[in-house]
């Protein structure tokens, strides 16, 4: 009879995964601290209002659903969580000394699928940790992008604008992770050269992903410059406006010293669009 019962949904779920595995079906009793953190674990972040509400439940009913472990490689005479890092850390929290756990033997890679579909299962990974652990399996296992989404469940699509979220920069990706920036904000500044900027506006200016989208037109223009300033103090506040603005700026100055002050858009949105960045920041 089956210890405990997993929840099915991903193109394999987690009863499809331990049905390859060598199971000892028992349900066990190991001290907590015989347990450690699953080194394959693309999860970093615990919401801790939840955390506390699952811990509250332990401490009412227990455990319901076993922790699934191995033997660990790395420390003597403990096992490393394959899946149930959360119910482990509540545990713990909730001033327990025991868990139940079901004992498994798995590969790292076996590893490493538990830990992605037990989070993709429960909608518990931030877009990067679910990217992360795709890239993971695509770096150590020699996946591609076809054969994450097979296992997953998932389009190969929603498999590649997940990973493309990897190719921002940090300072992106960890507004990200602190539930700052959507997964929907994100993809817009995917590949915008200013997307830093864009992405502080974004969050300065509380914009929905239909405004972000809105601004991050202004930014991808391709237009070459009708002129380009000669001398080379107009060239530095010409750099200096960009910066700030975020929009390339053209500055025309006459002998003189009359002239005018030109801001690239493209169409009668991005001008209005513009107006309203102008009278937001000044």
């Amino acid at each position: 009879m089956d210890a405990f019962k997993i929840r099915k949904g991903l193109g394999r779920g987690l009863s499809s995964l331990i049905g390859d595995s060598r199971v000892n079906t028992d349900v066990n009793k190991l001290s907590i601290t015989d347990l450690v953190r699953n080194k394959f674990q693309p999860r970093k972040n615990f919401n801790k209002e939840n955390l506390e509400e699952l811990s509250n439940s332990i401490k009412e009913r227990g455990i319901i659903q076993p922790i699934i472990v191995r033997k660990s490689k790395d420390h003597n005479k403990k096992y490393e969580i394959i899946a149930g890092e959360r119910r482990w850390i509540a545990a713990q929290n909730a001033g327990l000394h025991e868990v139940p756990v079901v004992i498994t033997e798995v590969d790292d890679l076996k590893s490493l699928e538990f830990a992605i579909v037990e989070n993709v299962q429960r909608h518990d990974l931030n877009p990067i940790e679910e990217a992360n652990g795709y890239q993971r399996l695509i770096s150590d296992f020699s996946y591609d992008h076809e054969k994450v989404a097979k296992f997953i469940g998932k389009s190969r699509s929603h498999i590649s604008n997940c990973l493309r979220l990897l190719t921002l920069p940090k300072e992106i990706t960890e507004l990200i992770e602190n539930n700052k920036l959507s997964q929907g904000h994100a993809k817009v500044l995917v590949g915008l050269e200013n997307a830093l900027f864009v992405a502080k506006k974004i969050v300065e200016k509380k914009l929905s992903v239909r405004q972000a989208e809105s601004l991050v037109k202004l930014f991808k223009t391709k237009k070459i410059p009708k002129f380009i300033s000669r001398d080379p103090n107009l060239r530095q506040l010409e750099n200096s406006l960009k910066d700030k603005i975020g929009l390339n700026v053209f500055i025309k100055n006459k002998k003189n010293n009359s002239g005018s002050i030109y801001f690239e858009y493209k169409d009668i949105d991005q001008l209005n669009r513009l107006i309203e960045i102008v009278k937001l920041n000044y």
